[in-house]
């Protein structure tokens, strides 16, 4: 009796109890399913028992280094593991996150061969990233290159005055707050961070000449952030042949000394499983990641906005 005038006296209560109940089945159902079916074809890293090929997908903006650098890491201390591919769709990201990644491809096929496979975009940031491969393949209509560096800042000095918003600033030196919303860049301002672009420019176009063998003069006339078709690329020495992924998984296969019949393919455990990752898919929330960064951030990436 005492249960049932409580649910009459708190129906909205008892409501949203039942919708909290339906709503964890569902995530739990959810999160079962995807972990059984999501990925059918894959085999988690420590799961594989035989020889087979690693293969770390490096997609959308990027942004932080850490999980594509720890795979490598993981692909390297397997024994199992005899080649690695790099599955790039990105059209490149922050400088520094490209570097750290470019850095570990190169040490990880000083060891191991690794293969870069390039998807429909693997630009700027994410062509640095394959130079360290041993080998880097993308199909004629992969949009790729764009050897460039760009900084953003955003001048809402006139939104500021309409709405009658002044700020205040206390600084150490008269550079502190260089890219300020509220006012332009002075010409100094400008001249340095033109200066702070040309050098990391610089790396970029002899990270390109040194790890593709081209000379420099060559590379510094292509590095104006132009982007290229795979087909260009191939013209300009900038990859190496075309092919899909599978085309990629043979090559990595060979290099590997494993046998080009259907080799064993071994993608990481997902470390950092979400639904909203399943639903959305990594080139959202590389994007939403990269919204919530409000800093200026230096970047190796075509951006057309």
């Amino acid at each position: 009796m005492t249960k049932r005038v409580f649910r009459q006296e708190h129906p909205i209560f008892m409501g949203l109890l039942i919708l909290g109940a339906i709503f964890l089945f569902f995530w739990a159902g959810m999160t079962f399913f995807v972990s059984l079916v999501g990925r059918p074809d894959r085999t988690e890293l420590f799961a594989a028992g035989k020889d087979g090929i690693g293969v770390v997908e490096i997609k959308g903006v990027i942004v932080s280094p850490e999980k594509a650098l720890d795979d490598l890491v993981d692909f390297q201390r397997n024994e199992n593991i005899k080649a690695i591919i790099i599955r790039i769709d990105s059209p490149g990201g922050a400088v520094g996150a490209s570097q750290e990644i470019f850095a570990e491809v190169k040490r990880t096929n000083a060891k191991k061969p690794v293969v870069a496979s390039m998807g429909s975009i693997a630009a700027s940031g994410g062509y640095y990233a394959a130079l360290g491969a041993e080998k880097i393949i993308a199909s004629p209509g992969t949009l790729t290159g764009s050897v460039g560096v760009i900084i953003k800042f955003a001048n809402l000095k006139g939104l500021f005055e309409k709405i009658g918003y002044q700020g205040e600033v206390v600084k150490s030196g008269k550079l502190k707050d260089l890219g300020s919303p509220d006012r332009p860049l002075t010409p100094e301002e400008r001249a340095l961070l033109q200066n702070l672009i040309d050098n990391v420019h610089g790396q970029f176009v002899h990270a390109v000449a040194h790890n593709r063998n081209i000379p420099l003069e060559k590379v510094k006339k292509l590095a104006d952030g132009r982007i290229f078709s795979g087909e260009q690329a191939k013209q300009h020495g900038l990859i190496d042949q075309f092919g899909n992924f599978r085309d990629a998984v043979a090559v990595a296969a060979k290099l590997g000394g494993l046998s080009p019949d259907k080799p064993h393919l071994v993608y990481p455990r997902e470390k950092d499983f979400s639904l909203f990752k399943i639903l959305s898919g990594d080139k959202t929330e590389s994007f939403v990641k990269n919204l919530l960064n409000v800093s200026p951030v230096l970047s190796y990436e075509w951006k057309v906005f």
